[in-house]
């Protein structure tokens, strides 16, 4: 069965596991997706029946034996088979756009959600201007290949069938045997050939998302591209994928005009050697002229959509080679999940123990390396080391954005891997090193960290982070727009933001990852005293730089390359005359320096 299945082409294979992964969101809407198709076979049988009964009519008209009269019935059903025709392909299209659409929105709710699901390691690897062009076309494929198998390829295959129907029980059944040929050859070389073309395709995909994400990094990194004046360096990598992508696009286009040029010469033989038949019959006298014109009538009926085949077979193609990608993402798992038995984190006094906690991204690199401590609840612990020392690290742990290598962290007893990340996840809050802003309202950004407060306790909350008297000064005051990633706020206004943020959250225990580090020292003592009150009867984590701003804390902790060097109050550690003495006298005279050199 193995064998059997790796011989299969991997486009194939990926085609089928596109379409079975997109019939679990269509299934939500299976009756109205069955009345769309009840509704697409009497527009078809309403289609067909036109011909039938402009047969009728030809005949009654040629007869020579009787006087011509009008064929009033006639002309009525032929009139009511066209009306129908066109209603119930309308009523089709009412039916199945909630198919369509609503599929569509599940699909794209269902990638963000999924997106979100997935861990950090993930989001730190991916590129975001190539991930966002992979999903737009994704998700508008799934529309696209609703559209053609509803709209085009099932309709044009029902015609077909109920023609070489008609062909075959009324008619010589080599009328039938020319149109089932004709049609397999045309079906035939039209997929051949569309599968050879898709290469062109996959590569202009390719392409597109390397030179929209090019765009888009160069964007987003607008300021350091200024720094370096790269202009002429982003426009040219920009330009050079555009050029290969070009190069892919014209050879695209160029096989898709060979391809219909065989699609006309399968088409206009089989109609020839068809219309050659039926005339010979007529002329002797096998078949009548209504006869003739019905033959032709149904050639023109099934040849003219029939053309559209390839243009259909090949936006079809398209779609799935555009839907796998995204596909592919739906089926790549966390890699932190919650626990088949995961419960609510209790969260009692909110006391945290990292027990003998090792921890590393890559096993040549350790991060971490037995780190134990205890952040007893209700009280403030401090972390402090150089840059690389592993301090941040710690937090993402507490999150549990990564799973330690080794070792255990509980909170209140609960070890972090046996509860739910969302309930773990509402207990912290965290003021981060970079704060990064939604592209809204800065009261939005404020009250994102409890949707349900009110506006008092946002602009409480700011005026405790020191920002409400900035914010209330500006033109749109809290209807401020902050800018894509906040840039229009200074770094030291992002911050406070973040701070209203966590003070707005209230959690049991807080994180503050060099929280104050791009302030000045007058809004750094400011924000202390914001941060004392909101801090008070919390458990609180520090990651420090600046280690006069954790004077205060109950336990310091001195980090160096992943292990907890020393520990112990401001006070003992400076008698100790060790590490942190060693960064506290050296901050000390950098200080004094820069109030030296300070402009009067």
């Amino acid at each position: 069965m193995h064998a059997r299945h790796d011989q299969m082409p991997s486009n194939e294979r990926d085609d089928w596991r596109s379409i079975r992964a997109l019939l679990p969101f269509l299934w939500s809407y299976r009756g109205r997706a069955g009345l769309a198709l009840g509704l697409l076979v009497l527009a078809k049988l309403a289609n067909v029946g036109v011909p039938l009964a402009l047969k009728a009519i030809v005949d009654h008209l040629d007869a020579t034996t009787e006087p011509l009269t009008l064929p009033i019935v006639l002309l009525l059903a032929y009139g009511l088979l066209r009306l129908c025709a066109s209603l119930f392909n309308e009523l089709r299209d009412v039916v199945f756009a909630r198919v369509r659409h609503g599929t569509l929105r599940q699909l794209s709710v269902r990638v963000l959600e999924h997106l979100h699901r997935l861990s950090l390691r993930y989001h730190l690897e991916r590129r975001t201007g190539a991930i966002t062009r992979d999903l737009e076309r994704g998700t508008r494929s799934a529309s696209t290949l609703l559209n053609y198998l509803v709209f085009n390829i099932i309709p044009i295959l029902t015609e077909v069938l109920l023609i070489a129907a008609i062909l075959l029980f009324d008619y010589s059944a080599s009328f039938a045997l020319v149109t089932l040929v004709t049609v397999a050859a045309y079906v035939l070389f039209t997929f051949k050939i569309t599968e050879w073309r898709m290469q062109y395709r996959h590569t202009m995909n390719r392409l597109d998302s390397q030179a929209n994400s090019q765009a888009v990094d160069s964007l987003i990194n607008y300021e350091t591209v200024k720094y370096f004046g790269n202009e002429p360096l982003e426009r040219r990598r920009y330009d050079e994928t555009l050029g290969q992508w070009e190069e892919a696009a014209v050879l695209s286009q160029t096989s898709m005009s060979g391809l219909n040029i065989g699609q006309g010469a399968i088409i206009a033989g089989g109609v020839t050697v068809i219309m050659t038949m039926a005339a010979n019959q007529v002329v002797a006298g096998e078949m009548s002229l209504g006869d003739l014109v019905l033959v032709n009538a149904f050639m023109l009926q099934m040849f003219i959509p029939l053309n559209f085949l390839g243009v259909a077979y090949s936006q079809l193609k398209h779609a799935l080679s555009d839907m796998d990608r995204m596909f592919h993402l739906l089926e790549t798992e966390p890699e932190i999940q919650d626990a088949a038995d995961a419960r609510p984190l209790q969260v009692e006094g909110g006391e945290v123990r990292f027990e003998q906690v090792a921890f590393h991204y890559n096993p040549e690199r350790p991060i971490l390396e037995r780190v134990d401590f205890t952040l007893p609840a209700g009280k403030k612990v401090a972390v402090v080391g150089h840059s690389g020392a592993g301090k941040s690290t710690l937090a993402r742990l507490l999150y549990r954005f990564y799973d330690v290598t080794d070792g255990a962290i509980r909170i209140d007893g609960q070890d972090l891997r046996s509860v739910t990340q969302s309930s773990l996840r509402a207990a912290i809050g965290i003021v981060p090193q970079d704060t990064v802003l939604f592209n809204d309202t800065l009261y939005y950004n404020i009250l994102y960290a409890r949707p349900d407060a009110g506006r008092a306790e946002v602009e409480e909350a700011a005026r405790l982070a020191d920002i409400h008297r900035f914010i209330a000064a500006l033109p749109e005051g809290y209807d401020t727009l902050v800018g894509e990633r906040g840039l229009k706020l200074s770094g030291g206004e992002k911050q406070r933001v973040a701070i209203a943020r966590a003070i707005l959250k209230r959690p049991r225990i807080l994180i503050f990852d060099e929280a104050t580090s791009s302030l000045d020292s007058h809004s750094e003592q400011a924000i202390l005293e914001a941060l004392r009150g909101v801090a008070h009867h919390h458990t609180t984590l520090v990651i420090a730089h600046r280690l006069s701003t954790i004077v205060d804390a109950d336990e310091i902790l001195v980090m160096s390359a992943g292990r907890v060097i020393e520990r112990g109050a401001h006070a003992q550690l400076l008698a100790a005359a060790g590490h942190y003495a060693q960064m506290w006298a050296l901050q000390q005279e950098q200080e004094r320096e820069r109030l030296d050199h300070a402009p009067v």
